[in-house]
Protein backbone atom coordinates (compact mmCIF):
# COMPACT_ATOMS: atom_id res chain seq x y z
CA UNK A 1 0.00 0.00 0.00
CA UNK A 2 1.39 3.35 -0.93
CA UNK A 3 1.68 6.09 1.99
CA UNK A 4 1.95 8.81 -0.70
CA UNK A 5 0.62 7.48 -3.57
CA UNK A 6 4.07 8.94 -5.19
CA UNK A 7 6.33 6.06 -5.62
CA UNK A 8 9.88 8.81 -5.29
CA UNK A 9 7.88 9.85 -1.89
CA UNK A 10 7.15 6.29 -0.57
CA UNK A 11 10.65 5.30 -1.13
CA UNK A 12 11.95 8.26 0.58
CA UNK A 13 9.89 8.17 3.84
CA UNK A 14 11.04 4.12 3.69
CA UNK A 15 14.85 4.63 3.59
CA UNK A 16 14.44 7.35 6.08
CA UNK A 17 12.60 5.19 8.33
CA UNK A 18 15.49 2.92 7.47
CA UNK A 19 17.54 4.81 9.04
CA UNK A 20 16.00 6.29 12.51
CA UNK A 21 15.73 3.13 13.34
CA UNK A 22 19.16 1.66 12.79
CA UNK A 23 19.87 4.64 14.86
CA UNK A 24 17.68 3.86 17.18
CA UNK A 25 18.94 0.75 17.72
CA UNK A 26 22.08 1.75 18.52
CA UNK A 27 21.43 4.26 20.60
CA UNK A 28 18.62 2.43 22.61
CA UNK A 29 15.46 3.91 22.05
CA UNK A 30 12.92 4.00 19.93
CA UNK A 31 11.24 7.51 20.73
CA UNK A 32 11.15 9.20 16.93
CA UNK A 33 11.75 12.22 17.64
CA UNK A 34 14.63 11.67 20.17
CA UNK A 35 16.18 9.85 16.74
CA UNK A 36 15.14 12.43 14.48
CA UNK A 37 17.38 15.46 17.27
CA UNK A 38 20.33 12.79 17.35
CA UNK A 39 20.28 12.55 13.30
CA UNK A 40 19.99 15.70 12.69
CA UNK A 41 22.64 16.68 15.19
CA UNK A 42 25.44 14.01 14.15
CA UNK A 43 24.71 15.33 10.39
CA UNK A 44 24.81 19.20 11.25
CA UNK A 45 28.17 19.03 13.26
CA UNK A 46 30.14 16.71 10.58
CA UNK A 47 28.54 18.96 7.44
CA UNK A 48 29.45 21.88 9.37
CA UNK A 49 33.25 21.09 9.92
CA UNK A 50 33.47 19.20 6.17
CA UNK A 51 35.13 21.67 3.31
CA UNK A 52 31.86 22.36 1.00
CA UNK A 53 33.37 19.63 -1.94
CA UNK A 54 32.69 16.87 1.22
CA UNK A 55 30.05 18.07 1.56
CA UNK A 56 28.58 17.86 -1.68
CA UNK A 57 30.29 14.33 -2.45
CA UNK A 58 28.59 12.91 1.17
CA UNK A 59 25.06 14.68 0.39
CA UNK A 60 25.08 12.80 -3.08
CA UNK A 61 24.88 9.41 -1.15
CA UNK A 62 22.12 10.24 1.38
CA UNK A 63 18.45 9.06 0.86
CA UNK A 64 16.17 11.93 0.03
CA UNK A 65 14.92 13.07 3.38
CA UNK A 66 17.46 12.21 5.09
CA UNK A 67 19.85 14.99 2.71
CA UNK A 68 16.87 17.80 2.97
CA UNK A 69 17.46 17.26 7.07
CA UNK A 70 21.85 17.40 6.17
CA UNK A 71 21.44 20.72 4.26
CA UNK A 72 18.57 22.50 6.14
CA UNK A 73 19.77 25.56 8.05
CA UNK A 74 23.70 25.23 6.16
CA UNK A 75 24.71 28.60 5.21
CA UNK A 76 28.05 27.81 3.37
CA UNK A 77 29.66 31.14 3.71
CA UNK A 78 30.12 29.94 7.63
CA UNK A 79 31.44 26.81 6.91
CA UNK A 80 33.84 24.96 7.18
CA UNK A 81 34.25 25.84 10.74
CA UNK A 82 37.77 25.23 12.32
CA UNK A 83 36.82 22.96 15.05
CA UNK A 84 40.42 21.25 16.22
CA UNK A 85 39.66 18.82 18.99
CA UNK A 86 36.86 16.26 19.96
CA UNK A 87 35.39 18.69 22.81
CA UNK A 88 34.87 21.64 20.00
CA UNK A 89 33.50 19.00 17.94
CA UNK A 90 30.59 17.63 20.47
CA UNK A 91 29.75 20.94 21.47
CA UNK A 92 28.95 21.31 17.81
CA UNK A 93 26.79 18.11 18.31
CA UNK A 94 25.52 19.32 21.53
CA UNK A 95 24.05 22.73 20.13
CA UNK A 96 21.74 20.98 18.11
CA UNK A 97 19.83 19.67 21.49
CA UNK A 98 16.96 20.78 22.78
CA UNK A 99 17.21 21.66 27.05
CA UNK A 100 17.04 18.47 28.90
CA UNK A 101 18.32 15.65 26.00
CA UNK A 102 19.81 13.38 27.15
CA UNK A 103 21.46 11.44 24.95
CA UNK A 104 25.44 12.46 24.49
CA UNK A 105 27.25 14.19 21.67
CA UNK A 106 29.65 11.49 21.48
CA UNK A 107 27.02 8.77 21.50
CA UNK A 108 24.66 10.53 18.96
CA UNK A 109 28.00 11.02 16.80
CA UNK A 110 29.19 7.68 17.30
CA UNK A 111 26.28 6.15 16.23
CA UNK A 112 25.45 8.53 13.26
CA UNK A 113 28.71 7.55 11.61
CA UNK A 114 27.50 3.93 12.34
CA UNK A 115 24.78 4.26 10.13
CA UNK A 116 26.27 5.98 7.53
CA UNK A 117 29.11 3.71 7.60
CA UNK A 118 26.27 1.11 6.58
CA UNK A 119 24.98 3.33 3.38
CA UNK A 120 27.69 5.54 2.54
CA UNK A 121 30.46 4.18 0.48
CA UNK A 122 33.67 3.46 2.42
CA UNK A 123 35.77 5.36 0.10
CA UNK A 124 33.23 8.46 0.76
CA UNK A 125 33.29 8.03 4.61
CA UNK A 126 36.90 7.34 4.03
CA UNK A 127 37.23 10.69 3.01
CA UNK A 128 34.88 12.42 5.43
CA UNK A 129 37.01 11.04 8.19
CA UNK A 130 40.05 12.31 6.86
CA UNK A 131 38.60 15.86 6.39
CA UNK A 132 38.33 15.67 10.62
CA UNK A 133 40.44 16.00 13.09
CA UNK A 134 42.71 12.65 14.23
CA UNK A 135 41.21 13.05 17.54
CA UNK A 136 37.45 13.15 16.65
CA UNK A 137 38.59 10.08 14.24
CA UNK A 138 39.61 8.11 16.63
CA UNK A 139 36.26 8.29 18.39
CA UNK A 140 34.43 6.23 15.33
CA UNK A 141 37.17 4.16 14.50
CA UNK A 142 35.98 1.00 13.39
Amino acid sequence: MSMTGFDVFDRAVHKTFTWMHELGRELGTDDRHKIWIALRAGLHALRDRLPHAEVAQLAAQLPLIVRGLFYDGWVPARTPLKVRNREEFFHLVAREFPPGFELSPQAVFQATMKVLRRHVSPGEIEDVLQSLPRDIRETVAA
